[in-house]
């Protein structure tokens, strides 16, 4: 195996928990399609990070 390889993070099941998290707990507040953007903004956020981290290395 070459040294410069290496498996990169996915962030695709983060999203998306988020996302469902997100939902519910805004259904739980009266407000699902807030909770499901916040969810969604939170996932892509941490996507961006994980990448840029990742990127680095």
């Amino acid at each position: 195996m070459s040294k410069g390889r290496h498996n990169p993070t996915g962030a695709g099941a983060i999203i998306a928990l988020l996302i469902l998290a997100g939902a519910i707990g805004g259904g739980m507040l009266g407000q699902p399609s807030i909770g499901l953007l916040a969810g969604g903004g939170l996932g892509i956020l941490i996507a961006l990070l994980l990448y840029l981290r990742e990127r680095g290395k």
